[in-house]
């Protein structure tokens, strides 16, 4: 059963490199100057909304790659029996 991830939490430093790259992507794709107040509201609406689904697909990476760990163990663990 997953739990609801209730927010994605930013350091300052994090929030404002992200704008930047927020404010840098409408200059450079759209033309377009967007102010901090944009910047802030479509960083919030990937966090509410972007951030939950990544977190969710990164466990669930995690999850196969430590599957496939543990089915590479157990085939090399056979592998040290002795033919008799």
């Amino acid at each position: 059963m997953r739990r609801k991830i209730t927010a994605i939490q930013l350091n300052e430093e994090q929030k404002k490199q992200i704008k930047e790259e927020i404010r840098a992507f409408y200059l450079d794709v759209r033309g377009d100057e967007i102010g901090i107040i944009e910047q802030q509201q479509i960083l919030d609406l990937f966090v509410e909304n972007l951030a939950p689904i990544v977190y969710n697909k990164a466990l669930d990476d995690a999850q196969r790659w430590y599957r496939q760990q543990q089915e590479n163990l157990e085939s090399d663990f056979y592998l040290l029996y002795k033919d008799m």
